[in-house]
């Protein structure tokens, strides 16, 4: 990290009332969770941004209002309008191939088919920080849902909790 630029903390998701506490919008909910209740949203390049400070750091946090598949459009010109270096960028999105309250960070490496981040590995290259929540997958669950309705699908309340617990657990 370059400590003397802001890091830019992305949670993707959609935007939208019908899609609130789905299970594609678990950057969202992270969003949330770390920004103050009187947090001042502003709109910017595509996204909505907060300002905060978190363990002493300045944290620029980040929900894309393009839908998921197009979140690049809107990081890419916030990386570039505030200079921010890859090194200070961190995407914290939904993982359906991790186990459901599980949490993995990497740096780098594939999209996995994640159409969130293909958008933003064509805008600004891979080589940046990422925190995914698991999800499941629908067959862990005997569901009859496919992928696309899963991730779309609303967590059940205890899902939700340990969901919430995962979030909790995010050290920057």
């Amino acid at each position: 990290m370059q400590e003397n630029k802001p890091i830019l903390i992305i949670g993707l998701g959609n935007p939208g009332n019908e899609y609130a506490k789905t299970r594609h919008n678990v950057g969202f909910m992270a969003i949330d969770f770390f920004a103050p209740n009187d947090a001042t949203w502003k709109k910017e390049k595509n996204a909505l941004t907060t300002r905060v400070e978190i363990d002493g750091k300045n944290i620029i946090l980040v929900k894309p209002q393009t839908y998921m598949n197009n979140s690049g459009d809107a990081v890419g010109p916030l990386m570039a309008f505030y200079k921010i270096p890859l090194e200070n960028i961190i995407v914290i999105h939904d993982d359906m191939d991790l186990k459901l309250g599980t949490m993995r960070e990497k740096v780098g490496g594939s999209s996995a088919g994640h159409n969130g981040i293909k958008s933003i590995d064509n805008a600004i290259g891979n080589e940046y920080k990422r925190i995914r929540i698991g999800i499941g997958h629908p067959k862990d669950f005997d569901s009859p849902l496919n992928p696309v309705d899963w991730v779309l699908g609303k967590f059940n309340d205890e899902q939700l909790k340990q969901i919430e617990s995962v979030i909790e657990s995010i050290k920057f």
